[in-house]
């Protein structure tokens, strides 16, 4: 019993913080990973992520990510455009920076980044904004226009994910609307 006893003591020991308050729901899997706001692993070619301090880049590479795409503006308190890009490129990682305006978006990017998160080139990737409300209208087109999910699924998804805003929500569903196919 006491052998049992000191596995189970050192595996604990031996999890660090990210890995050890994960959780399942229907958007993916919620981990903590210190420094990142909503972190939610989609799938394995996926993660999305609110507010993220680039001294969590080393962490996310561990994780496997090759990628990470920013979708804050610049001028965002705290944004960091170019610290995150030199703490992604230190840590062995391609940073990609696309603003999407969430008080005003603009179909241009979510061209973009369609073209972004289907690049294999690209994946694993992990996709973040502030609060993870810009990556979950996003992310909702792309499950619709990509890999045909119903707006139900995607919408759910979506709001799992941080999508709080009823205009990027009617924004995404208007784009999926005059984009399909």
């Amino acid at each position: 019993m006491r052998h049992f006893a000191a596995i189970g003591i050192a595996s604990l020991v031996a999890l660090s913080p990210a890995t050890s308050l994960a959780w399942q729901n229907d958007g993916g899997t919620k981990t903590q990973i210190e420094g990142v706001r909503n972190y939610t692993k989609v799938d394995a070619t996926i993660g999305c992520a609110g507010a993220t301090d680039p001294k969590a880049f080393v962490e996310i590479a561990g994780f496997g990510y090759k990628a990470i795409l920013n979708l804050r503006e610049a001028t965002e308190t705290d944004a960091a455009i170019d610290e995150s890009r030199t703490a992604a490129e230190a840590a062995g990682l391609t940073y990609i920076h696309l603003p999407f305006k969430g008080s005003e978006p603009d179909s241009k990017v979510v061209d973009a980044f369609l073209v972004i998160v289907t690049d294999t080139q690209n994946q694993p990737l992990f996709i973040h904004c502030a609060s993870a409300n810009r990556v979950g209208s996003l992310w909702l087109v792309k499950r619709m226009l990509v890999d045909g999910w119903t707006e139900e699924r995607a919408v759910a998804e979506a709001k799992a994910l941080g999508l709080t805003s009823a205009i990027l929500q009617t924004f995404a569903l208007d784009y999926v609307a005059t984009h399909k196919r």
